[in-house]
């Protein structure tokens, strides 16, 4: 069975286009939306589509997702966001290659425009990405995307332990450096709705945690190959 996780903060402009996408391209899935007390009624409408909806009072991209995979049934998990940004057959496409890697990333630069990702975004993504790979000899282009595929069997090895926007870089990581890793270029949408992304102060956290990471963070480098 698929899960596909899917966190949401105030996304009820957006929350059910995904959702109607979603079905379409996974009608056999569990679909799980991770509620973080959404006050324009996101979780009522990801409700009446259909989805799971469980709710993450601890605010956090990382809380989200832990409270999302708890609650995961499926064998491999799918990553979205509620904004629009990632095209759920996009996703679909990285599910048919799983095969014999345990995770594959969706790298978005190759396909970005401005619209969808700001030139600060840009720049941010790829200093971020150079210093993981700088210190954790890993093979990440992308290192801040949101949609992933993986095998649930490499979940606990995997599992980051921040609750904030480092999760995503972390998760990674630990993939990168331990299993069967790949990368595939996808499709990158402008979102929907208020952007909550604050570029400085998220960019700048993510680059301390990377250094913390490096020092305390028990990476375990198993460096198994792809056959």
């Amino acid at each position: 069975m698929i899960s596909i996780v899917i966190p949401a903060l105030n996304e009820a402009e957006s929350i059910g286009h995904v959702l109607d996408e979603v079905k379409r391209n996974f009608p056999n899935a569990e679909i799980i939306v991770v509620d973080s007390d959404s006050t324009d009624g996101t979780a009522d409408i990801a409700k009446s589509k259909g989805a799971k909806v469980v709710n993450e009072s601890m605010r956090g991209y990382g809380y989200a997702y832990m409270k999302g995979f708890k609650n995961a049934g499926g064998d491999i998990i799918v990553t979205l966001d509620a904004d629009g940004t990632y095209p759920p057959s996009e996703a679909k496409r990285l599910v048919e290659m799983i095969g014999k890697y345990d995770f594959i990333n969706g790298e978005r630069l190759s396909n970005s425009s401005k619209e969808a990702m700001p030139t600060m975004h840009m720049i941010g993504n790829f200093i971020l990405t150079l210093l993981t790979r700088i210190l954790f000899m890993v093979r990440i282009t992308d290192s801040q995307s949101g949609m992933w595929v993986f095998k649930r069997e490499i979940l606990n090895d995997i599992l980051p332990s921040s609750g904030g926007m480092e999760f995503s870089e972390e998760i990674k990581i630990r993939a990168a450096s331990a299993y069967c890793y790949k990368e595939v270029p996808i499709e990158y949408r402008r979102r929907m709705g208020e952007k909550k992304l604050r570029p400085w102060k998220d960019g700048i956290r993510n680059m301390v945690y990377l250094f913390k990471l490096r020092i305390t963070g028990n990476i375990k480098m198993k460096n198994r190959k792809c056959d």
